[in-house]
């Protein structure tokens, strides 16, 4: 016999004890924060440092789709995509605010689960929860959420850094949360026929992983330190790298030429979209949400990264005159153009 899941109703805790049990157990692990959570705002206080801050928001149907998204993954996913933003700085996050926007269809339950995703990531990332708001909604579960960082002044990199003969380099790999996106959407489609089939997942776990849990690539900050290497400007891959290339070149005044052949795949990634008959390439162009590092580098910089792993050169910058373009394996010189995507569509 299964066990009846309890469901509290929000209306039975209101929202004053609904906010004290969603951060009952809050601690705090920064000496940047100063006060937290429980009073009208919280203090923060940095002293000499910079202060990063950038926020985003993801609206049910936009941006997510609960047929397929764990809340706990959702919450998780939710902080990854702000911290990855301070990252892109070169900063380090210290604290984030959390708002949600709920229709009477969330359990108090179900935002437990939001939360402890929200919890998990903070630990992961040793960032502090100071605050937020609640509120009811008409239309599902909207999350918007701010990070703050840190840097010393010398040390943030910014958009617009980039010059012409700059090497232009990305972390990771590209395309999986998109492909990873597709294949739940195809399942769900299957499933939205026929409730009795079981999704086909089997064999795809890391492009699932990439779209539903995402990590934020605090490694590369530290592997810069280490290293000793200041991109010339840097972003992170939200949009697509068609996209993110785009904004830097705008930003910095100049063009780029980017090589077909050195976009960094997982054979997980080829694997799905040869199975959907899409281009991998347009994945990883014009897909989004794989929260690598796009970023430029002096030429003298080339010996210290040219044998890391995890670091791909993949072109590099020209001067505005010369555009944008991507160089195929054909041969052919292809004007760039950034359609990046709608996130969750």
């Amino acid at each position: 016999m299964n066990k009846e899941i309890k469901r509290t109703t929000i209306s039975e805790l209101g929202e004053f004890g609904l906010i004290d049990r969603l951060t009952k157990d809050i601690r705090i692990i920064n000496d940047s924060t100063f006060l937290g959570v429980g009073d009208d705002a919280a203090v923060l206080n940095y002293k000499d440092k910079q202060v990063v801050v950038s926020t985003d928001l993801l609206t049910e149907g936009v941006h997510f789709n609960l047929m397929y998204v764990p809340l706990k993954h959702l919450g998780y996913k939710a902080v990854v995509v702000n911290l990855s933003d301070i990252y892109a700085m070169n900063a380090t996050p210290k604290q984030i605010t959390v708002s949600v926007a709920v229709s009477n269809k969330f359990s108090v339950e179900a935002l437990e689960e939001l939360y402890a995703g929200v919890k998990l990531a903070c630990q992961k990332y040793n960032v502090d929860l100071i605050g937020g708001d609640t509120t009811g909604s008409l239309t599902g579960l909207t999350i918007s959420i701010t990070a703050v960082g840190e840097a010393e002044k010398e040390n943030i990199v910014t958009r617009s850094g980039a010059g012409a003969n700059d090497l232009l380099c990305v972390s990771g790999d590209l395309g999986g949360a998109y492909m990873g996106l597709q294949l739940l959407e195809r399942e769900n489609e299957v499933f939205k026929v026929n409730e009795k089939m079981q999704p086909k997942l089997d064999g795809y776990d890391y492009i699932l992983e990439r779209q539903l849990k995402p990590e934020a690539r605090v490694d590369v900050i530290a592997a810069f330190k280490k290293i000793g290497i200041k991109p010339t400007s840097m972003i992170d891959i939200s949009d697509g790298l068609s996209s993110e290339i785009m904004h830097l070149c705008t930003k910095s005044g100049v063009g780029c030429s980017l090589f077909e052949d050195k976009v960094p795949m997982d054979l997980q990634t080829k694997q799905m979209a040869e199975e959907l008959n899409i281009n991998p390439l347009v994945a990883a162009l014009n897909g989004g949400e794989d929260y690598e590092l796009l970023f430029t580098l002096s030429l003298d910089d080339y010996e210290k990264i040219k044998n890391d792993p995890d670091f791909t050169i993949i072109g590099h910058m020209t001067e505005a005159g010369e555009g944008i373009n991507l160089q195929t394996t054909g041969g052919s010189s292809i004007p760039l153009e950034a359609q990046g995507w709608n996130h969750g569509k």
